[in-house]
Order: C-alpha cells, then structure tokens, then sequence
C-alpha cells in the first residue's frame, strides 16, 4: 500500500545525511548529524502517513490530534536516544568495560520504553480507526522507526576493543 518504499526511504534517511565521523579527543562528534536526521524524519513521517493512510474526513479529524500526542512521546523517548548516543560518541575512545554494560542497559531500556508507548497507542488509536487502518499506520510508524535505526546503526562506530 505504501506509495513507493523508495519515497519513504528517501524521506525518512535522505542520502544528504551521513554522519561525519569527526575525531575528537575522546571520540566521535555526531550530534549534528542526528539532530538532522531526526528533523528530517519528523517533518516527512506526517506526511508519509497522510500519503499512505486512507482516512476519511471524520477519521482524519479524530486520528490526527491523537498522532501528535502520540509523536510528542515518542519524541521525548527518542531525545533519551540522543543523550546516549551523544555520551557514547564523547566516551568511544575512552569507553570502560562498566560505561559499556551501562550504555547498553540503557539503550534496552530506551527500546522498552519505545514498545510501552506503542502499546499505550494502540487502543487509542483503536478507538479512532478500525482494526486494518489502525495496523496500517502503525505498520508504516514502524518502518519509519525502522529506517531511521538502520541509518544510524550504520554510521555509529562500533565499540572499540
């Protein structure tokens, strides 16, 4: 149903993003990088779902407020994202076995969080939308998600031994 996965992979993670490995004196600068991405991908994944999401007027009227709430709080999980990526860039170089188990904790905390806010939508959205549109959308929430993780798990440097 998507309207060409190639829009949604150019919108999402635009090829002009890449994230520049510049070296610092206790790792890698990407702050920059990931704030661009994430700007990106906020400002298309409305727009991708719109494309993608048939609704109809009273539909639209009742889901759009709900997906703003719902974006905000991913929002907010998605800036602990950041802060952990942005400490791991600083640290890399300098990363202790502890700082690692920590960071890792972390991030699968981060990923749990991401889950329960899904999980707190979908009667929400359920409410609003019957069963197959509301597992369309997030069907597509999810490959955006998708997408973005891909990009920046491509250009994180892995941890050095």
């Amino acid at each position: 149903m998507l309207t060409g996965l190639a829009m949604v992979v150019a919108l999402a993670a635009p090829a002009s993003i890449t994230f520049a490995q510049r070296e610092t004196d206790s790792g890698v600068e990407i702050e920059k990088d990931i704030a661009l991405l994430r700007r990106n991908l906020r400002t298309e994944k409305k727009k991708i779902i719109a494309a993608n999401l048939p609704l109809t007027e009273t539909e639209a009227t009742k889901f759009w407020p709900i997906y703003d709430q719902y974006a905000a709080e991913m929002g907010k999980n998605n800036d602990a994202l950041d802060a952990l990526l942005k400490e791991y860039a600083a640290n890399q170089k300098t990363l202790t076995d502890a700082q690692a188990e920590d960071l890792l904790k972390r991030w699968s905390n981060w990923q749990i969080s991401l889950a329960q806010t899904r999980q707190k939508y979908i009667p929400i959205v359920g409410k609003v939308l019957p069963g197959k549109k509301s597992a369309l959308f997030f069907q597509i929430d999810r490959r955006l998600y998708t997408l973005m993780d891909v990009q920046i798990a491509s250009e994180i440097p892995l941890v050095i031994q």
